[in-house]
This record gives C-alpha cells, sequence and structure tokens, in this order.
C-alpha cells in the first residue's frame, strides 16, 4: 500500500469527511494510516504536541487514524490575513507571507516541503489518505499544483473524487471536473463518491449509470447525509451542526462573525451542550438580546475591530458590560477588549485603542506564540493551545482567568480549545447563565465533547464499510488506478 488522494468537485464536498472517515475504517482493520493534506487555506489550527501548527482538519484526521498528529501531515498552511495576502506556515512553522500575485509562481518551494513531507510519512506508514484542496478542476492554478494533480502525479495516487449532491448539479460537476484534465491527469481518476444524498438510491442509479458509461469510472458509492457529524472547519466560522432546540431555560449564544475569524472551532463544544444554542451573527441587535456574547479568535485583530466598530457591534459589547450581562473574547476577541493594541506587525497599524472593558494591554511581536498550556478554573483542570503574535500585559490587577482575566461580566482568554474541557465548559456556562439571568444547567447525562466526537469518527467510518465499494476501495489503496482508464474529451486546453 502506498496512498489515496481524496478530491472533490468543489469546496465543502465532504473531502475532509470522507478522508477522516476512511482513515477510521482502515485504523479499525489493523492499517497504520496517516491522514495528508499538502497545502491548506484556513484559519482553524491546532498546535500538536511538539509545538508543531497544523490545520485543523488534519488533526481531527489524525485523531481518526488513532496515530499522533504532527507537522508532516499539513506541511503548508496558508492562513489568509487578508483578501491578496496569506501568512504561509511550512512544517508547523511561521514561513512568512505569500501576496495574491506571487501565489502562481511561488509554490514551487512550498510543493519540495509538501513532497519531501509526504515522503516521510510515506516511509513510517502503512498509507497516506490525502485531502485535495477545491477542485482538481482549477486549470488556471495547475501548472504550480502540488496539493491534488500535482501530488497525485508526483507519486501514482489513484484518485476518488468527491461530489456533494445535496448542492445540486454533482453528475455534471464529475463530469466536468474529468474533462477539464488532461489525460495523463485523467489516467489517475479512479472513481466517484456522491456524498450526502438524501432520499431513495434507486431514484438515482439511472444517473450513476450514465455517469459510469460516459466517463469509464466506477460510482464507489453514495453516502448519505449524516446528521451531527463535522469536521473542524477550514472555513473561518462554521458551528460544526451542533445547533439543538431550545426548551425551557434554554441559553443563546452570539458569536461576532468577523471577516477574518481564527480557530472559531473553540464554540463547537459550546454549541454541543445540550439546551444552548449558537448563533453566528454580525448584527447588533442580536448581541444586544443573547444571553451570551463571544468574539473569538481573529487573523486580523486591527481590521477586524475597525469591521466591528464599523457596525455599531462594539457599542453593543459596551452596553452589555454595563448591564453585567456576559461577554467572552477568546485570543484576538480578548485583545479588542483590552485598553490598547500596538501593532507593528499584522496590521502595521501602530498603536490602536481597543474596547476599553478589561485592563490591558496588547503588543504584537514577531515570533509566534505556540504552545499547550494546562491550568484550572473554579478547580477544574483545563488543557489548551495558544496561536498567536499578540500577547497582553494586564496594567491593573483582577481575577484571573485562564492565564487572562475577569472583570464584571467581562471574561477573556488567549487559550484556545479550553471549552472542549467538558467539566470547565459546564462550569463556566453555568456561571455566564447565572450572570444573564437564564436558569440553564448542564445535564447530568450529557455525554462529553471528546466522546460525541469519537462517536462522529465511529459513524463516518461505519458510513464508508456500509456504502462504499470498500472491495473496490482496497484495491486502488494496493495497485492504484486501473490502467485503461478511458480519456474523456476534451481534456485540459
Amino acid at each position: 500500500m502506498s496512498g489515496l488522494l481524496v478530491a472533490g468537485t468543489t469546496s465543502d464536498a465532504g473531502k475532509s469527511l470522507v478522508t477522516a472517515g476512511i482513515c477510521r475504517w482502515l485504523a479499525r482493520r489493523g492499517v497504520r494510516v496517516a491522514p495528508f493534506k499538502a497545502q491548506n487555506m484556513s484559519n482553524n489550527s491546532m498546535v500538536c504536541g511538539d509545538g508543531a501548527e497544523i490545520g485543523r482538519a488534519q488533526w481531527v484526521q489524525a485523531r481518526a487514524a488513532g496515530v499522533e498528529p504532527e507537522a508532516a501531515m499539513n506541511p503548508v498552511l496558508l492562513k489568509p490575513g487578508s483578501d491578496r495576502r496569506s501568512h504561509v506556515v511550512a512544517l508547523g512553522k511561521p514561513f512568512g507571507t505569500l501576496e495574491a500575485g506571487e501565489y502562481a509562481t511561488g509554490r514551487a518551494g512550498l510543493a519540495e516541503i509538501a513532497f519531501g513531507a509526504f515522503e516521510d510519512l510515506s516511509a513510517r506508514y502503512d498509507l497516506v489518505v490525502c485531502e485535495g484542496a477545491g477542485s482538481p478542476a482549477e486549470i488556471n492554478l495547475r501548472g504550480g499544483d502540488y496539493v491534488n494533480m500535482g501530488l497525485a502525479r508526483r507519486f501514482g495516487l489513484p484518485v476518488l473524487v468527491v461530489g456533494d449532491i445535496d448542492r445540486g448539479g454533482v453528475l455534471a460537476a464529475m463530469f466536468g471536473t474529468l474533462a477539464l484534465l488532461s489525460a495523463e491527469d485523467q489516467a489517475l481518476v479512479a472513481g466517484w463518491v456522491v456524498n450526502k444524498f438524501r432520499g431513495d438510491v434507486g431514484l438515482l442509479r439511472p444517473g450513476l449509470d450514465s455517469l459510469e458509461k460516459v466517463t469509464g469510472r466506477p460510482v464507489l458509492g453514495v453516502l448519505p447525509w449524516l446528521d451531527r457529524v463535522w469536521i473542524d472547519s477550514e472555513d473561518a466560522l462554521a458551528v460544526a451542526g451542533w445547533r439543538r432546540e431550545t426548551r425551557g431555560g434554554g441559553l443563546g449564544v452570539a458569536v461576532v462573525r468577523f471577516p477574518r475569524a481564527s480557530n472559531a472551532t473553540d464554540v463547537d463544544a459550546l454549541a454541543a451542550e445540550p439546551g444552548v444554542t449558537v448563533t453566528l451573527t454580525a448584527d447588533p441587535d442580536v448581541v444586544a438580546a443573547a444571553d451570551v456574547v463571544v468574539l473569538p479568535g481573529s487573523r486580523a485583530t486591527v481590521a477586524d475591530l475597525t469591521w466591528l466598530r464599523d457596525r455599531g457591534l462594539d457599542t453593543a459589547v459596551t452596553a452589555r458590560a454595563a448591564a453585567r450581562r456576559p461577554v467572552l473574547g477568546i485570543c484576538g476577541g480578548y485583545q479588542m477588549l483590552t485598553e490598547s493594541i500596538v501593532d507593528e506587525i499584522e496590521s502595521g497599524a501602530g498603536e490602536v485603542a481597543g474596547i476599553g472593558l478589561l485592563p490591558g494591554r496588547v503588543t504584537f511581536a514577531t515570533e509566534k506564540v505556540l504552545a499547550r498550556p494546562t491550568g484550572t478554573w473554579r478547580g477544574h483542570p483545563v488543557h489548551a493551545y495558544e496561536i498567536h503574535h499578540g500577547s497582553v500585559t494586564t496594567t491593573s490587577p483582577g481575577e484571573s482567568f485562564l492565564d487572562g482575566q475577569r472583570a464584571g461580566a467581562v471574561w477573556g482568554t488567549m487559550w484556545h480549545g479550553a471549552f472542549e474541557n467538558d467539566a470547565f465548559r459546564r462550569a463556566w456556562l453555568t456561571e455566564a447563565a447565572a450572570q444573564a439571568g437564564v436558569g440553564w444547567a448542564p445535564a447530568p447525562d450529557a455525554p462529553g465533547f471528546g466522546e460525541l466526537r469519537e462517536e462522529m469518527l465511529d459513524k463516518l467510518a461505519d458510513a464508508v464499510d456500509e456504502h462504499l465499494d470498500t472491495a473496490a476501495l482496497r484495491t486502488l489503496l494496493e495497485h492504484g488506478a486501473p490502467p485503461d482508464l478511458p480519456f474523456v474529451p476534451p481534456g485540459a486546453p
């Protein structure tokens, strides 16, 4: 065995979920498998045990595989700081910036880093399951590609293409994806997987038969729509599908939707708690009305603070604090709540006034803080992680909160991932609910967040086992793409 590439007709087609499901399915069968994404573009990342920073999706996929997450699993991570510039993380460490105009030409060095990481994993694991990015048919980027067909061609990987039928047009998208690829690229596209199907598969069968006939590739299966599954999103803010109905005594949490939200997966654990409803918003009225408001992390703290003020959200947050109604800032959100921000690094804006609800001054430094801190709050252990350039220096003593601070109903911490600690999360939510005057209490029999994640990964593996042609999948893994796959015109121009 060597590897497999899971590509998609579009972004968010389900590549991350299918990759995680295949990793768990293989791990159950005793295969030592590693996930891999050559290049990830995401502001949602995680600090591994060795201090390396990788995309959250690859961290969860490593959990699915039952192996320790490491830098080689996501050797290149692009973290968008604006519409035209991304900060580059290579092998888990800061590597500089990449401007939009440099993207087509500045990737050769990154490609070699990614290829070296794949070779390293291949030498240490039985199998590497790779996730593509976007679509392999983005022919404007094919020349320097190293995450889709460029990766597959370099290492002879068979390619499965996943399509999201819930969006509509999936059969056309699959055919069009293949028909836009060169003959050499098409030779590695070995099959199709339809994702997120609702209803009677029999009604879909005539379309699948036609797709197989016109492409010469089999449909390896139709995965159903699965409720309550998620993968830590690559996109800026997407609360994991955890929304639950709120009955009497429910707690409403509003999360501000920053344009450059970072590590907003922090709120997934809040949204998973029974009786808690999480809403993403840029509306000051929603912020004013919510029981609890969260300012999440940001990859562009000063720019997102300006955006916050332009919409009057800062006024709504300040009014909440005056009324002693809870506000929580995490990392960049915490920085915004302080008195001042000095940033010559990320934005180059110099000194900027913060909202002023927590005593402190933020200073940005060139060196990024990557850490896995531990601590306690109200006697509850907390394990977390830190990813930031800006650090807070408090200007007056106050109540400590996870290495941050609390003043009245305003809370701030630089720690990500804290709310995945079940006892801490429930204790903090209980206190915040009391501040908001809401009679919410944790459900005594509710599963923990880690348990929910494991159930989700098992559900994905069950779906792979039940709904995919696993015999055909094993053949691809062991022997690669068949040698006689037909060319579908017109091919890449």
